[in-house]
């Protein structure tokens, strides 16, 4: 059994119990994609009635063989070539050089979009959609918890570590956060 494919498998139909299955699968063909997994790719899917954004998701960003499996999603208010880069980058950051979870920040070494203050992403539970989507159980001892990559200043990104995650979430809370707004100024 190629438990690659498999895995990516039931990534893909757990994606498509929560979201639908209206997506197109993408690829970034240069750079770091060379050294992910040729299972590796991102779904793309459009602004709906349900969800007025568009949403990026990982599919493959881990396997069977790794410790606390997860992948990412980011929303965005626009369909953005750059987010196919970005969450290929931190999926080969996420492979390759260190292992991200829940709380961690990374660098996308990009703004979000163009203009943007946010160039890091904090990995946060998935608030919009809860618990359906952010745990896919494989078996009885693995588990794969889907993340949301919420693009961040790096103002916001030094008081996270200098107060931790919980202050920052609630000054996003405090401060009526927009996270589909790539021009916010930082909540701090």
């Amino acid at each position: 059994m190629d438990t690659e494919k498999n895995y990516n498998r039931l990534v893909l139909n757990h994606y498509e119990d929560n979201w639908g299955s209206n997506y197109q699968i993408r690829r970034l063909e240069k750079g770091p994609m060379k050294t992910l997994s040729k299972e590796f790719c991102l779904l793309e899917y459009p602004p709906n009635a349900k969800r007025k954004m568009w949403t990026y998701a990982t599919c493959g960003m881990s396997a069977f063989n790794d410790d606390d499996p997860i992948e990412a999603h980011i929303f965005s208010p626009n369909q953005d070539e750059i987010i196919i880069e970005i969450l290929t980058a931190v999926s080969y950051y996420h492979k390759n050089e260190a292992k991200i979870n829940l709380n961690h920040t990374v660098n996308f070494g990009i703004p979000w979009q163009p203009g943007s203050k946010c160039s890091y992403g904090l990995i946060s539970l998935p608030y919009l959609d809860g618990p359906n989507l952010e745990i896919l159980k494989i078996n009885k001892s693995f588990t794969t918890h889907f993340y949301w990559l919420i693009p961040i200043t790096p103002e916001e990104v030094n008081y996270k570590k200098k107060f931790g995650v919980e202050a920052l979430e609630e000054n996003f809370d405090k401060s009526g956060f927009n996270y589909l707004d790539p021009f916010r100024k930082s909540v701090v």
